[in-house]
């Protein structure tokens, strides 16, 4: 379940004399090697340097990150806050199965991934309907390229 405590990184659990180095190197593009203690080395697969880029940036901006795996399980509370819906309009697409979830004895639990997948086609949905209304608009004529005054509409 969702423990922000251990899965944050805080910056300013970092002195900057700490970060300042990293961000300089992750400026730069191309590839970084890792070395441990006894001299054996790595090359930071593409993919994961993106992140680590992403991660150093946001910390050298004094702003923590949260790291979660795709299967953490959120409360309805957290899952419903993270979409931006009210807990009662979450537990009603549980309930309709629009979002797959597993009880925690008597409690429900939505996975990360889950939430992640339901945003994603929520907003496909969003932008199909809102496509298809301009297109509407469009072919009943309603809608003006530019303003009586010649300028395009804002």
């Amino acid at each position: 379940m969702l423990t922000t405590g251990s899965n944050r990184l805080d910056p300013s659990l970092l002195r900057p004399e700490e970060l300042e180095p990293l961000s300089r190197l992750f400026a730069n593009p191309g590839h970084i090697l890792l070395t441990d203690s006894k001299g054996n080395q790595a090359e930071i697969p593409k993919l994961l340097f993106d992140h680590l880029v992403r991660v150093v940036q946001l910390m050298s901006e004094r702003k923590a990150v949260v790291i979660l795996p795709e299967d953490e399980l959120f409360t309805t509370q957290a899952a419903a806050n993270y979409l931006g819906v009210s807990r009662q309009f979450l537990v009603n697409l549980l309930e309709k199965g629009e979002i797959p979830f597993r009880r925690v004895g008597s409690h429900r639990r939505v996975s990360f991934k889950d939430i992640l997948d339901y945003e994603r086609s929520r907003d496909v949905r969003r932008r199909e309907t809102l496509d298809c209304l301009k297109d509407r608009v469009i072919s009943a004529g309603l809608y003006a390229s530019e303003s009586p005054e010649g300028t395009a509409p804002a």
